[in-house]
């Protein structure tokens, strides 16, 4: 799988884990050099409370563009640190 933004790869795995609908990637998947801090955080009844990353690639920033849960609830403990996309993040297989 591959999380894609303004056509450049910034995480691949053949390890993802698919939950509701999205892949959460884990972290060594990540091209580090692309994310950076949010203070974004948003919680998830079953989840827990998730911290967000955003995007900076050439100079364009795309704010909270991914999300994680650094300190999930028992019931999600697979996804730990484990990295989800959304708005213009394209995910490809």
């Amino acid at each position: 799988m591959q999380a894609i933004w303004r056509d450049t790869v910034i995480a691949e795995s053949q390890k993802t884990i698919l939950l509701e609908g999205n892949h959460y990637f884990p972290p060594e998947s990540l091209v580090q050099e692309y994310f950076s801090f949010s203070n974004h955080k948003s919680t998830c009844p079953w989840k827990g409370q998730a911290s967000y990353k955003s995007l900076r690639i050439n100079g364009e920033m795309l704010a909270d563009a991914a999300w994680f849960y650094p300190d999930p609830k028992p019931e999600a403990n697979e996804i730990k640190g484990y990295i989800a996309f959304w708005k213009d993040v394209k995910i490809k297989e």
